[in-house]
């Protein structure tokens, strides 16, 4: 798998063009993630990937599992008032999930605060639903 920064050029035009289409701003494509190649996907990622083509343009997906341990990343990291919290609670993770997906995120930032922080929004998850 290659990097995602930069973007390559006729990505970024794809990217102008569906957000000139679809009323979005023009950065509605974050390459920010990318980084974690580098640290690792989640195992099996590469076998969950979902893959759609749109005329040349071939696009992957990652799987729901995956964007689970993103979500989780993401909210841990700009807390539970976050679009990546919203859409961790629309992703209806079950507490194994979680449990999984926590465990790849420490592998990432095995730091005390990294961990309180995570233990923190795994309480605010658990309140704002059922698991």
């Amino acid at each position: 798998m290659r990097r995602g920064e930069p973007l390559p050029v006729p990505v970024v035009q794809a990217v102008e063009d569906v957000a000139l289409a679809m009323g979005l701003a023009k950065d509605w494509l974050n390459p920010g993630p990318s980084e974690l190649f580098t640290f690792g996907l989640p195992l099996g990622f590469s076998d969950r990937v979902q893959t759609r083509q749109y005329s040349s343009l071939i696009v992957h997906f990652a799987g729901r599992i995956d964007q689970i341990h993103f979500k989780l990343y993401a909210t841990v990291d700009q807390g539970p008032k976050s679009k990546h919290f919203a859409d961790l609670l629309r992703l209806a993770p079950t507490w194994e999930e979680l449990e999984a997906a926590a465990a790849w995120c420490t592998g990432h930032d095995p730091s005390d605060g990294f961990a309180t922080m995570l233990t923190q929004a795994l309480a605010e998850l658990e309140k704002r639903r059922d698991l």
